[in-house]
């Protein structure tokens, strides 16, 4: 691809007509004499999707899309790039489907961006839909990389640095109360076993109407209780249904099959009031509620970008409950997987204070990168702490700065440490104890905690101290405004769609258009790529 192509190169190469022969139709397009002159007259030289149309190699995507179109079945589809594009403007302008397709009859920028003449039919919106479920999200994730690639082909983007963050996105769902809840997955689940025994399903929405007559005026949790054995011995029968031969193509089957675990999830969150990662809507049963600022229910965007080229480099979506520390391995193995590059350094923020993912991340036979994380702060005292007691090679113990030995040792519940304990008797004698324990022994003496991950922490505080860490770290904000731009600017926010795969697919598009939006300033404005070391 050629930044920069003069402006009357590119008018003869749009001039030219082509026959492009795909999946089996042929696909014209043509733009006359007069076609340019009205986009010569109507959009600006300087027009943003200008230098979209120009910088970014979209005809280089009729590759990545073919794939996910059969040449021998059905009629000529409308053109992958075409739709493809439609998508983009979708996401760069935070249109719908309706919106922007109508924009396009009479927007002059839309219509040039997309290189269709005044007299050309545009798709329905539902075209748009078809588009997107052809490619699900493997296709749009090789979309995503494909513009990632073009920024890397251009030197724009580094290796020496990745910023990693994450954000909320509100689910497209109204959270039911319990009782609610219990009744839409109840009413669900006879729906999906009716094909397969109607009768029964007729009796059981007969014992529904008296099961509501018979706990009317009761309190909450009577009637909650009702309903929760109501539904455990629906489950009961229809655990026991024999699966039809063709079971694994059986699209009734199969949609029962996921009824059928949804019901077993939720009353699993009722036996366990306290657990979390709560089913919170039959809607969208992969949403889920967290923290973030607030309590709020949905997903989580989690983010590399580039510190230099501020370009993202990979995304994934979890729930909101995700392991957002975990997600930073995965990243970086999506992004190397699809670059085939190195990266050197990672800058994570507190979240990344994981021991086992600080091993993983720093494993030099690994994926050996060097990870930036705030240390968790500590309370400064005078007592002695885990790091003053030597470890006992010999008796698998350790010791105290007294001289003493640990007599017992034990793993904690998350097999994350090992507490050693020191015999009452050992301690209430000894002259240190003042600044070994706040009160004096009563059952046991000292307590010590020594994590299997102290190296790494370690390592953490050290890096804390340098030069290099509080340079990084000046530069981490650039991620979260990165974060902001995709959410609120280009319709990030909000899930438009149910569950992870769909939102995934929601997220990769909007960080696409804020992918290319920064490529176009970097080749457009050099004092920005000046001042980025670009």
């Amino acid at each position: 691809m050629k930044l920069g192509v003069g402006r009357a190169d590119q008018d003869t190469r749009l001039v030219a007509m082509e026959d492009v022969v795909m999946f089996g139709g042929i696909f014209r397009r043509s733009l006359s004499e007069f076609d340019l002159k009205v986009f010569d007259t109507f959009v600006p030289g300087d027009h943003f999707l200008r230098g979209a149309l120009e910088i970014i190699p979209w005809e280089d995507f009729e590759e990545v899309l073919a794939g996910y179109y059969s040449p021998d079945r059905g009629r000529p589809p409308e053109s992958p790039v075409l739709m493809l594009k439609f998508e983009y403007l979708r996401y760069h302008y935070t249109l719908s489907d309706r919106q922007v397709i109508e924009r396009a009859k009479t927007d002059m920028a839309f219509r040039y961006f997309l290189q269709v003449d005044m007299h050309n039919q545009l798709p329905d919106p539902s075209s748009l839909c078809r588009f997107r479920g052809r490619l699900g999200k493997e296709g749009f994730h090789e979309v995503f990389d494909r513009v990632v690639a073009v920024a890397r082909e251009q030197g724009m983007v580094k290796d020496r640095l990745r910023l990693k963050d994450a954000s909320h996105v509100i689910a497209d769902i109204a959270i039911p109360t319990t009782l609610a809840l219990l009744a839409q997955t109840r009413d669900k689940l006879l729906a999906g076993v009716e094909p397969f025994d109607p009768i029964r399903v007729e009796g059981e929405r007969i014992n529904i109407e008296l099961l509501r007559q018979s706990t009317e005026g009761q309190g909450n949790q009577e009637r909650l209780v009702a309903r929760v054995t109501h539904l455990r011995e629906m489950l009961a029968w229809i655990d026991q249904l024999p699966a039809p031969e063709d079971a694994p193509t059986n699209r009734c089957w199969q949609t029962l099959i996921e009824r059928r675990e949804l019901a077993h999830k939720i009353l699993h969150d009722q036996d366990n009031p306290k657990a979390g990662d709560k089913t919170r809507s039959t809607v969208d049963p992969e949403a889920r509620r967290a923290k973030h600022g607030d309590w709020y229910d949905g997903y989580m965007l989690d983010i590399l970008m580039d510190a230099d080229s501020e370009i993202i480099t990979q995304i994934n979506v979890l729930p909101a409950n995700g392991e957002e520390a975990w997600d930073a391995i995965e990243l970086v193995r999506q992004e190397e997987a699809a670059h085939g590059n190195d990266i050197e350094s990672l800058s994570i923020d507190g979240a990344g204070f994981n021991g086992p993912v600080l091993r993983e991340l720093e494993d030099p036979k690994g994926l050996g990168i060097d990870t930036i994380v705030p240390p968790k702060a500590e309370p400064a005292t005078e007592m002695f702490g885990p790091e003053d007691f030597a470890e006992d090679a010999e008796t698998g113990g350790v010791s105290c700065p007294g001289g003493k030995k640990s007599r017992y040792r034990e793993r904690d519940s998350k097999n994350r440490a090992t507490i050693h304990r020191f015999a009452r008797e050992d301690c209430q004698g000894c002259p240190l104890l003042g600044q070994c324990m706040k009160n004096p022994p009563k059952h046991f003496g000292r307590s010590v905690r020594k994590n299997d991950y102290e190296k790494e922490y370690q390592r953490v505080h050290e890096k804390a101290k340098t030069e290099a860490y509080a340079s990084v770290r000046s530069v981490h904000p650039k991620v979260e405004r990165k974060l902001g731009e995709v959410l609120n600017r280009h319709g990030g926010r909000r899930a438009h769609y149910h569950g992870a795969g769909k939102i995934l697919i929601q997220e990769l598009m909007a960080c696409t258009a804020t992918n290319i939006k920064r490529i176009l300033r970097l080749v457009c404005a050099p004092e920005v790529a000046s001042a980025n070391g670009i």
